[in-house]
């Protein structure tokens, strides 16, 4: 009897903190912002290029399906341009002064 009462404990306990910490919805967050956001999952190789994709899919089917069925775009967003010698450049409101 008391491995029964032992044994539904631990049942609610865990189903509890799985609740609480709600892991699936916290892998398919983390799976959206590496396939959102192309930073080092995409330089990670092959296998964690697999995993991410595997994550997203498991977690978000519909979206996955939709993104996968829609075209690629080609517009992109233009890389800003970087002055190499931005500290002779730069006027006096960038230093905090008054202009």
């Amino acid at each position: 009897m008391s491995g029964v009462v032992f044994a539904a404990a631990v049942a609610l306990s865990a189903g509890y903190l799985l609740g609480r910490l709600r892991p699936w919805c916290r892998l398919g967050d983390w799976a959206a912002d590496q396939v959102r956001f192309t930073g080092s999952w995409a330089r990670g190789g092959a296998a964690r290029q697999a995993v991410v994709v595997l994550a997203h899919v498991v977690t978000a089917p519909r979206t996955s399906w939709r993104v996968m069925r829609a075209p690629a775009t080609e517009a992109r967003v233009p890389v800003p341009v970087r002055d190499p010698d931005w500290v002779a450049h730069r006027t006096h409101t960038d230093e905090g002064g008054a202009a």
